[in-house]
């Protein structure tokens, strides 16, 4: 939801020649991220939408088998969340299209309410499923945290918007998008951790790998995203997290 014009200093020793290769650099990372983030949307919901719970449990699609028998709230949320979740989704990477941003701000901006909406129903959805994660306490814990971020980031992008703060309103928003990604990154690392157990030398089961691998991921596929959103923040001289004696504090400094 960010307005006006990219002020983002250009790196020390970065001339003219390298500026197109950046530019290039920057629509192909935005590409990916567009595509593999509507790829997930369609791939998590549409199933979701096209039987019932009941069904898919007995087909083993996904997590249907977790949550065909629990109460009707946690259901409930569980639509919600995946609803909600794929239309932030596919709207966070429009956040990031600067032509858009600087051409159409009221579209940019509209879109940007809605996708905060979305973050907000599948943020306090998602603290209502994480007692009931698949992965246990590790579930529990780490979406957990990721629900309380997730609404916590939204939160901070807007109130920075709503002063007028650009600069920590697109901070802001960098942070956020990178937790909702973490529906990509999820199945990118349950992909890598399953493949592992598979290599040569072992007995390799499925269910047991998956098992191995869904242990983890409450937390890996959100806690790199922000470590990589933070290192993007700093290289374009936004508003960023310093550890200053032992604290974590914002640091508005640019560069």
């Amino acid at each position: 939801m960010t307005t006006g014009t990219d002020h983002t200093p250009r790196p020390a020793g970065a001339g003219p020649a390298s500026l197109p290769s950046r530019v290039a650099a920057t629509r192909v990372a935005w590409a990916w991220v567009a595509l593999s983030s509507l790829a997930i949307a369609v791939y998590a919901v549409v199933p979701y939408l096209t039987a019932s719970l009941a069904d898919l449990s007995e087909s083993g699609v996904g997590l249907a088998g977790n949550y065909d028998e629990r109460p009707a709230v946690v259901q409930a949320a569980f639509y919600a969340h995946i609803v909600a979740g794929g239309l932030a989704l596919i709207a966070g990477p429009f956040q990031f299209w600067r032509g858009l941003r600087d051409r159409h701000r009221s579209v940019h901006r509209w879109i940007g309410r809605t996708y905060l909406a979305a973050v907000a129903i599948a943020g306090v959805a998602g603290l209502v499923m994480a007692p009931f994660s698949e992965a246990g306490f590790a579930g529990l814990f780490g979406f957990g945290a990721l629900a309380v971020l997730w609404l916590a980031t939204g939160w901070q992008a807007y109130r920075a918007i709503r002063r007028g703060d650009v600069p920590s309103h697109r901070a802001w928003m960098m942070r956020n998008f990178a937790l909702t990604y973490a529906a990509v990154t999820l199945r990118m690392w349950l992909g890598v951790l399953i493949t592992v157990q598979a290599l040569p030398g072992g007995e390799f089961e499925f269910e047991a790998a998956f098992a191995n691998a869904y242990a983890v991921v409450p937390f890996l596929a959100w806690l790199p995203n922000l470590v990589v959103a933070e290192w993007l923040i700093r290289r374009r001289g936004l508003p960023s997290f310093r550890l200053t004696m032992g604290t974590e504090a914002i640091s508005g400094s640019r560069g």
